[in-house]
């Protein structure tokens, strides 16, 4: 209702992720745990956990220097990373609904062996 007064950085929708990392315009950072990530991820995402982000962790260096787009189960974790990632000073967005509407879209997602993945 009060969007126009929202501070911080943009969301965008699953698509409009897949679309802006898969062409190169973006770096999607999955910011999960481990076995949430091991589960299943978007093909071609990095994975920081927000837990190693939040303790002063660095972006990995294929991701320096470029937009990044946050993702991470429902969106609520990858929000607190944009924000975080913003504050440093880096181009952050976050995916509104996470994983799960990734994987709702019909969007790619891969297991940790590389095979098909689950959203846990």
């Amino acid at each position: 209702m009060f969007s126009y007064l929202r501070r911080g950085p943009g969301r965008l929708t699953p698509a409009q992720a897949h679309q802006q990392t898969s062409d190169g315009q973006a770096v999607l950072l999955d910011v999960r745990e481990t076995p949430e990530w091991e589960a299943g991820h978007a093909p071609g995402a990095l994975h920081l956990p927000l837990s190693r982000l939040t303790a002063g962790a660095s972006l990995p260096s294929s991701a320096q220097g470029k937009p990044v787009v946050a993702i991470c189960r429902s969106g609520n974790r990858s929000q607190q990373a944009a924000r975080l990632l913003a504050g440093r000073g880096i181009e952050a967005t976050d995916v509104t609904g996470g994983m799960t509407a990734w994987a709702r879209e019909g969007l790619p997602v891969t297991g940790g062996q590389g095979g098909g993945g689950v959203i846990a």
